[in-house]
């Protein structure tokens, strides 16, 4: 049912739609797991660098594989987001499943990049994914995990903060409309953050 929103909320200066719907009882052990499997049903995500004179930049990235709390993206080392990470290593990750549950994710890190000498990236190359590096038909640029272009952007997250529906998508458009209604506030979800702290204990786990 949608909250009441009260005055005193009003001058607060908070946002009652986040503040309404932030999770303080959940254990961070049951929110760091479900923030993985959220991770791994997506699967695709944007990643932002930052541009020097321009901002932040994103891109569409599939997820090569999540190691804990971190991301391993495979990655054409001539694309511009390298010299973006020589300048900056801070980055953004966020997905979003906009078809069914509206679930997203949000996750800021710091990048740190590898050659193609790194032993990982045989273990996480796929055939699909050479259709996004050709064959030159050289014998050396063949999109094959041995490809110099091919390298690995690791991201470690240090602040994860990510949205889980509690209801559907009726429930979702019933809680707008009765929040519209009766002038309170949409109660759809959960919203929780996950702090460093929370992030390398999860680390230390795996």
């Amino acid at each position: 049912m949608p909250e009441t929103l009260h005055a005193s909320e009003v001058k607060s200066q908070t946002d009652p739609s986040i503040a309404k719907q932030y999770d303080n009882e959940t254990p961070k052990e049951q929110q760091v797991k479900q923030f993985f499997e959220m991770a791994d049903g997506l699967k695709v995500c944007m990643l932002n660098t930052y541009r020097n004179g321009v901002g932040p930049v994103g891109r569409s990235m599939a997820v090569a594989k999540r190691i804990g709390p971190d991301f391993l993206f495979l990655a054409n080392k001539h694309s511009t987001k390298f010299s973006d990470l020589s300048q900056n290593k801070e980055v953004q990750i966020s997905f979003q499943d906009a078809k069914s549950t509206q679930n997203w994710i949000s996750v800021s890190g710091t990048a740190t990049t590898t050659s193609n000498s790194d032993p990982r990236i045989k273990d996480v190359w796929s055939r699909a994914t050479a259709a996004w590096f050709g064959d030159l038909g050289d014998g050396t640029h063949t999109g094959g995990p041995e490809d110099p272009r091919m390298t690995l952007i690791e991201v470690k997250s240090k602040y994860v903060t990510y949205y889980q529906t509690e209801v559907g998508m009726l429930g979702m458009a019933k809680e707008v409309v009765g929040a519209a209604v009766t002038g309170g506030v949409a109660n759809t979800g959960k919203i929780r953050e996950l702090s460093e702290q929370d992030l390398e204990k999860a680390r230390s786990t795996q």
